[in-house]
């Protein structure tokens, strides 16, 4: 057998594989001569550098496995080498120290001033005065976002004395307490404790400019923000009005929308307090090292006849297992996106109930792709693979039960999902007429509707006109209506009811909040599937 490395790879990926391969590093190459090289390789290991295209997969015939030394993989076209049959496996948890760490460099340098203070000092100058910083010490750090680069970033700023507020609706209450870290609910609480904000979330449709216009001026005058998730969490603009204000301190940013940066960033005009750096938060010679190994490592395993602990992609699912409920999979994963929308804080436990003909069958794969649908609703690269690993590490128990004999369907999977807060909700799925999907029940209301992209769920006081306000306001935003439907109640039909509307695209919190001041209305929630 035979590996491919390229982009630079540290040598002891080499000598991991060397003893179930023949071990080729290249210099990264164009498309065309990837393409007509891969031809020769069992597995293919790179960096950011390469681009994995379909026209290179296509050519790839003998490819096992491709590996990304690092966390994203955009740089590979995940269809096509799911459809080859090829495992994309990358290295999700290398880079937590060399983030975390970056993360308290730049708070601690923003703070203290340092670059600006260097580049005086070897100028010729003795400014002291005019670099007089502050001390973290009990100063409050707010996270938003804990996950493993987060919790470390929380750990190292306790040890420094300093608050942490977390706003991570995900997280445990455990977790968080054996931080040391005290839990904020709702972001609006949240903006204005906070003397610094960092963030750690994946760009999602929830996170996309988290930090605005709106939400900075919720902010502690003079707050500092430090950034080495994603660039596409703040809006670049609205950061350098709010920093040449003065209603933020200072800001590190390590991240932008677009990279490399262009000159038109607005982030490298401002005229105020900030500290840039070029997308460094895994760049440590420990964490290139971390991730060539476990890749590698991988890589070895997979050639070797074994399995992929990151595996980003599901190169396939046993055809005896799959065959029978193939056509509720994508139903199973839109019900968990669905449910986990509904609810309030952390998954705590999923129960899967399978009626009528589903019940006869082996359910695992619906398992998974509830999962899948519930996890991937706040979380980047979430696959059928991973997914009941992220699940297992973040303590989500999920069950499962057959109930056999009548039911209103041929077959009906119901999933009821419980969180930390006990927040309860049911959700359920069948199949009516020539297998068309449909979504018949939420909570205590039966019904029968389509799934869309982007839905309202919309409980109400079952009084007149109570669908023209809401249908006003979605008119005034110019927001079009596909389907509506409108279902009392089962219990107190005469006094609640609930509307699902199906649009045509996604509505922001402000348009939530005109619908939820509708008097008979407290709880309407946007669905994004």
């Amino acid at each position: 057998m035979k590996v491919l490395i390229t982009d630079k790879i540290n040598q002891i990926a080499g000598d991991i594989l060397k003893d179930v391969a023949q071990v080729d590093f290249l210099e990264t190459m164009p498309e065309d001569e990837l393409a007509e090289k891969i031809k020769d390789y069992d597995a293919l290991m790179i960096r950011s550098q390469t681009k994995v295209t379909a026209k290179i997969l296509q050519n790839a015939d003998k490819l096992k496995i491709v590996g990304r030394a690092g966390v994203g993989v955009d740089n590979v076209d995940l269809d096509a080498a799911t459809q080859k049959g090829i495992i994309v496996v990358n290295s999700p948890d290398g880079n937590t120290t060399a983030a975390a760490e970056h993360t308290i460099a730049l708070m601690l340098a923003m703070t203290r001033y340092i670059p600006e203070a260097h580049q005086s000092t070897i100028s010729g100058k003795w400014e002291r005065s005019k670099f007089t910083g502050n001390e973290v010490f009990n100063k409050t750090l707010g996270i938003i976002g804990l996950g493993k680069i987060g919790s470390r970033v929380a750990k190292a700023a306790i040890a420094l004395g300093m608050k942490v507020l977390v706003c991570d609706p995900y997280a445990s209450q455990e977790h968080i307490d054996e931080l040391g870290a005290k839990r904020i609910k709702s972001l609006d609480e949240f903006w204005p404790l906070c003397d610094f904000i960092t963030l750690h979330v994946p760009k999602t449709r929830e996170t996309m400019y988290l930090i605005n216009k709106n939400t900075l001026n919720r902010m502690k005058k003079g707050v500092r923000i430090i950034n080495c998730a994603r660039g596409a969490l703040i809006d670049e603009e609205a950061l350098k009005e709010a920093i040449e204000s003065g209603q933020v301190a200072a800001a590190a940013i390590d991240v932008y929308e677009s990279e490399p940066v262009k000159p038109e960033c607005p982030l490298l005009h401002c005229n105020g307090h900030i500290l840039l750096t070029p997308h460094l938060g895994a760049s440590t010679k420990e964490a290139q090292l971390n991730v060539a190994i476990d890749v590698a490592e991988q890589i070895r395993d997979v050639l070797a006849g074994g399995s992929a602990k990151s595996a980003v992609n599901i190169p396939y699912l046993k055809a005896d297992k799959l065959e029978p409920v193939k056509d509720y999979m994508l139903l199973a994963e839109n019900i968990g996106k669905l449910i986990r929308q509904l609810a309030d804080g952390a998954t705590k436990n999923i129960a899967i109930i399978a009626k009528g003909a589903l019940a006869e069958l082996d359910i695992t794969p619906l398992k998974t792709a509830v999962l899948k649908g519930v996890l991937s609703s706040s979380l980047e690269g979430v696959n059928y693979v991973n997914a009941p690993l992220i699940a297992k590490a973040r303590n989500i128990s999920i069950e499962d039960t057959k109930i056999s004999g009548n039911c209103n369907y041929s077959g009906m999977i119901e999933v009821k999902l419980i969180t930390d807060s006990d927040d309860v909700h049911t959700v359920a799925g069948a199949m009516i007429a020539d297998n068309t999907p449909r979504i018949v029940k939420i909570d205590d209301y039966n019904m029968s509707i389509s799934s869309s992209e982007h839905m309202l769920i919309i409980p109400h006081e079952n009084k007149p006109a109570m669908i023209a306000q809401v249908a006003t306001i979605l008119g005034a935003a110019n927001i079009n209506i596909s389907m509506m439907q409108v279902v009392d109640d089962k219990i107190n039909p005469k006094e609640k009811s609930i509307m699902i509307i199906n649009i045509d695209q996604t509505v922001g919190d402000d348009l939530i909040e005109k619908i939820n001041e509708i008097d008979g209305i407290c709880s309407a929630k946007y669905i994004h599937i």
